[in-house]
């Protein structure tokens, strides 16, 4: 169900612009319709109010939760069900945000991540995406929401913009919190500069090597990352917000001196700040997570050299989530493992929104 779908369904019965903003603003926040000085009987026309009962039940059946899995840094990964039997990923994270997903698996089929590896099923409506977000916040605030989760938001462009601006409007979450996750695509630059909701926007690098770029993310549009990196810098011109470049750090691959002397090139001056993440490790797949005192002096040598950089650390990783690994588990039907990662003291890490990035 898209959210437009329930705005013409709504008009059909008679609903005003502002009737349906009130139906959906009470849905996404989670606040009932009984509330304010107006209630639906005195305010709603009556052929609304009489399908009003069934409208909220369509609307609480887009997605529910199938096993909540909480992990000591305060977050929580959730397997959601869809009405047709599909399920995706969110995590709670700390910090009143959430992340969300965008299709049921993905097709950019980037080499470390476990989403890539089954392709894509299906896109995620708009509804299930919001509905998402109004699964968070039964649980806790939510005041970001992250588009982190399994897909590639710009392969479902439609949908999660139709999200973002209602979430952005009715859902009372300021514009830079919602957060655009993307692998770089041209219709992304062509088309959020444009909505009334312009949200921040992450772009995930992992490499300043075109070649490896192409092989580590093989079916991305071919930016080389000196491009994509002019495409984000103009965006954070318009907005005054920040890109977010998305980095994994995937052992002996991306993570050398030439490599970071070329972030340094590419990156110094920029309205940006390099998130870096050390890989999550997924089963299977031959690629590995470097040691954390290893990553701690990549993020301070490119801080010392005038790059804004975040040293981040997987949600969930206590409970070895990684985005993909939660839905693969549940479709095998095997028991989510837990686990103890053992981490230095000396240096706290940040969390990353959804765990290691998918793209």
């Amino acid at each position: 169900m898209r959210i437009e779908s329930i705005r013409t369904r709504l008009r059909a019965l008679g609903a005003l612009p502002l009737h349906e903003d009130r139906i959906l603003r009470d849905w996404i926040r989670d606040s009932g319709h009984h509330h304010g000085r107006r209630r639906p009987d005195d305010f709603l026309p009556k052929p609304v109010r009489e399908a009003l009962p069934q409208i909220d039940a369509e609307l609480d059946g887009l997605a529910r939760i199938l096993s909540t899995h909480p992990a000591e840094d305060g977050s929580a990964r959730l397997l959601v069900g869809l009405h047709d039997g599909q399920t995706v990923e969110s995590v709670l994270l700390p910090r009143d945000g959430v992340c969300v997903s965008s299709q049921v698996g993905c097709a950019v089929g980037c080499r470390f991540c476990m989403t890539g590896q089954g392709g894509l099923v299906r896109q995620v409506t708009s509804g299930e995406i919001v509905a998402q977000v109004v699964l968070a916040r039964r649980r806790r605030p939510v005041k970001k929401v992250v588009f982190m989760g399994m897909g590639e938001p710009a392969h479902n462009l439609d949908n999660v913009l139709e999200a973002i601006a209602l979430l952005g409007i009715e859902g009372n979450i300021a514009h830079k919190n919602l957060v655009f996750s993307t692998v770089g695509d041209p219709r992304v630059f062509e088309r959020l500069p444009h909505g009334r909701v312009k949200p921040a926007l992450a772009l995930s690098l992992h490499t300043t090597k075109p070649a490896l770029r192409e092989h580590l993310l093989p079916r991305a549009p071919r930016f080389d990352p000196a491009e994509l990196v002019a495409e984000g810098e103009r965006y954070a011109r318009l907005t005054g917000y920040p890109i977010q470049y998305q980095w994994t750090l995937l052992d002996g691959v991306n993570d050398g001196q030439d490599e970071l002397d070329a972030i340094v090139g590419l990156l110094r001056g920029k309205y940006a700040v390099l998130n870096m993440i050390p890989y999550n490790t997924n089963p299977g797949l031959p690629y590995a997570r470097p040691g954390w005192d290893k990553a701690r002096a990549i993020a301070a040598h490119l801080f010392e050299r005038g790059i804004l950089t975040k040293l981040r650390d997987s949600a969930g990783q206590d409970v070895d989530g990684g985005c993909g690994q939660l839905r693969a588990r549940a479709a095998q039907d095997q028991p989510v493992r837990l686990h103890r990662r053992q981490q230095p003291a000396a240096m706290p890490a940040e969390t990353s929104p959804a765990g290691t990035p998918r793209k």
